[in-house]
């Protein structure tokens, strides 16, 4: 029986030009100087070609835009729950960096593909969010896609027991999960919520009753999700330590 490798040489596997996998059998190329080949007209190659299968066009996420006091925020939805709040990003970063985590496409809740669910859903989270900013919601009735590592999941877990106006330093919160002394990575946990104020990590601040952090990758980020995390804190009536 010949070698998988003498197999593929003798029956030639290529690609066609349409980008499917092309197969040219033996014997249907004719071989010059063998007696009784050159003189007799042969048929062009024979070709097999296997479709390869096309993307799904199915969308990962839908997302809307939200009245914000301080501008617009950016929600979006999947069939299972709200899978991201963005509190200051431009659409076009929002869109990408989504993309990229859900690896599919983000499209406009108002795209035709998009399924009537997900668009509900978007209505239903605006309205929240919007009676949330006016002071006429304290809590939140909407499922969340929370698609984060183990260690996310139980300190956004804690983060999402805080009450209405309560705050919590980050060792706090730390000892309230069971893992005390793990304050540091309570933090980078905040900071990676992929659902702020729906789950309401703003209430998370620093031991001294100061603000401490929100996000943000360079100084002047950090300043405007600072800036941010007052006003939320403030919806609440909080007025962390300067």
């Amino acid at each position: 029986m010949p070698s998988i490798g003498s197999w593929i040489s003798a029956v030639g596997v290529g690609w066609a030009a349409d980008g499917s996998i092309a197969c040219i059998l033996p014997g249907s190329i004719s071989r010059p100087g063998v007696p009784g080949n050159d003189p007799l007209p042969r048929e062009p190659p024979v070709r097999q070609t296997v479709d390869m299968p096309a993307p799904s066009a199915a969308p990962a996420a839908a997302f809307t835009t939200c009245p914000a006091p301080w501008g617009l925020l950016h929600l979006a939805a999947t069939a299972t729950g709200i899978v991201a709040v963005d509190l200051g990003s431009e659409t076009p970063d929002f869109v990408d960096g989504l993309a990229r985590r859900l690896h599919g496409a983000v499209l406009p809740a108002e795209d035709g593909d998009v399924p009537a669910q997900w668009r509900a859903l978007l209505a239903e989270a605006t309205r929240q969010v919007g009676q949330w900013f006016a002071g006429e919601r304290r809590n939140f009735e909407l499922p969340i896609d929370l698609r984060v590592s183990a260690w996310d999941r139980l300190v956004l877990t804690g983060a999402a027991r805080l009450q209405f106006g309560e705050t919590v330093g980050y060792g706090e919160l730390a000892r309230r999960i069971g893992r005390p002394g793990a304050a540091q990575a309570v933090g980078g946990a905040m900071g990676r919520n992929p659902v702020p104020i729906l789950i309401p990590c703003h209430r998370v601040i620093a031991g001294d009753g100061t603000i401490g952090g929100y996000g943000g990758s360079n100084y002047a980020d950090r300043r405007a999700s600072l800036a941010i995390k007052r006003r939320l804190l403030a919806i609440e009536g909080i007025e962390p330590r300067p």
